[in-house]
């Protein structure tokens, strides 16, 4: 097992794996980290579509064209999950009240699926491992791999995770400083623009130096196409098509 605190401060995005299987102890390890997730109320509202069928991450790469997911030996689908509360309700004759309807309702089972994520990627990576989260597994096409993963009302995708054993090593991008993410009691009142401008060129700088693929990308523009590409995504009907009616 690796220290906490190193894999805390290299953590990096792993896109390229060996054909080496990722083993059953391995795969124990990131379940018992999921399966410890943190989440609202302990409603454990989230589920993991655990992919290793080949045919079916080859289905998932055709859709979404992301070559990590047909490379790696696992591939896990973290979902928002009301589905099993719903039908042990209904087993026990309850009112299931129209919480999923609400946006409370959708922030709590992303927050509690977002949790699982992120304790199986300090797990996966503990054990040596490499993994790379996929947000495109949310906006491709959400409706096509719901039917593809046989995903029940009540449940919606997250975000997926490729899981395996790496064949990369990539460079550890640089982040915002402490003083633009870590607020002391309130907010930061300052102008925050020149910390963030030196922050936008030093991204600017790894883009153009860094090894593997190189970009003229600085970050603030590469982020604002990030979000005009996103307009296009209706997540909305893709929930509401899932059983979530998101009335208030």
């Amino acid at each position: 097992m690796n220290d906490i605190k190193r894999l805390f401060e290299t953590r990096t995005s792993v896109r390229r794996y060996e054909r080496e299987p990722v083993s059953e102890i391995a795969m124990q390890t990131i379940y018992a980290a999921i399966r410890n997730t943190p989440t609202s109320y302990n409603g454990q509202q989230f589920s993991v579509v655990e992919v290793s069928n080949q045919d079916i991450k080859e289905k998932l790469y055709d859709i979404t064209q992301q070559k990590q997911i047909k490379t790696c030996n696992k591939f896990l689908v973290f979902c928002a999950d009301y589905h099993k509360i719903q039908v042990l309700a209904k087993t026990k004759g309850l009112d299931f009240p129209p919480f999923i309807d609400t946006l409370d309702g959708v922030m709590v089972g992303v927050i509690d699926a977002s949790l699982a994520m992120m304790s199986a990627s300090i797990a996966a990576q503990s054990c040596g491992l490499g993994c790379c989260c996929i947000g495109y597994t949310r906006t491709a096409n959400p409706s096509k791999i719901a039917e593809l993963l046989m995903l029940p009302k009540g449940v919606f995708i997250v975000c997926g995770m490729a899981i395996g054993v790496p064949r990369e090593t990539p460079d550890l991008k640089p982040k915002q400083s402490q003083d633009l993410l870590i607020h002391k009691d309130n907010y930061r009142t300052d102008d925050i623009s020149k910390d963030m401008n030196e922050y936008d060129i030093q991204i600017a700088e790894y883009n153009k130096t860094r090894s593997g693929t190189t970009s003229d990308n600085d970050w603030c523009s590469h982020i604002l196409d990030y979000y005009k590409e996103g307009l296009q995504y209706k997540i909305k009907d893709y929930i509401v098509s899932q059983g979530f009616d998101l009335i208030r």
